[in-house]
């Protein structure tokens, strides 16, 4: 009879721990897949102002006959992070607007203005995109760190994520966000 007390208690012992893992692993699958949505939405915003700026460049070559954003085109084949790709697509942007302020005259036409009301869409997108994915990676974080989910995370090698701007909030460096 002992035996089969015993029996019974390593069985109940043993379902309660596959249970806790199983909802601690579906946890973590479930915030890693809001990270890879996010992800996609990162990319989907960053493709859209990329093309915005290529669009700009040509109606600047057309308007002014120079080639104002020279590297551009470049982009798409370097291997750069999203983060290093937004980063460039602004400094883009901000060309773009010190030739708009030079030259208002030009940006008067439609096709100017077009280009400015959809760079401002796409930055919309974004800025929510990158909220978006600061948010799962805070939970993805958060279950990565925590106990019993840290636990499952060390066994199917889940590591902490970085938040998009790239700081990670793990180190000793403390100015690792430039402007």
């Amino acid at each position: 009879m002992v035996i089969l007390y015993s029996l019974l208690f390593i069985v109940i012992i043993f379902g309660i721990i596959s249970i806790i893992y199983v909802y601690n692993f579906n946890l973590l699958q479930h915030s890693k897949t809001k990270l890879n949505h996010a992800e996609c939405l990162i990319d989907e915003a960053l493709r859209y102002r990329y093309d915005i700026l290529l669009r700009a460049d040509g109606l600047l070559k057309k308007e002014i006959n120079k080639n104002v954003f020279k590297d551009i085109e470049k982009l798409k084949d370097d291997n750069i992070s999203n983060f290093e790709l937004d980063r460039k697509l602004m400094e883009y942007v901000n060309i773009l607007k010190q030739i708009k302020f030079d030259n208002p005259e030009i940006f008067e036409e439609k096709s100017f203005k077009d280009v400015f009301a959809d760079d401002k869409k796409a930055l919309e997108k974004l800025q929510a995109a990158k909220s978006y994915y600061n948010k799962y990676t805070s939970e993805f974080n958060d279950l990565v760190r925590s106990f019993p989910s840290n636990i499952v995370a060390r066994m199917h090698r889940f590591e902490v994520k970085s938040f998009f701007d790239g700081k990670n909030m793990e180190d000793t460096i403390v100015d690792d966000f430039k402007l």
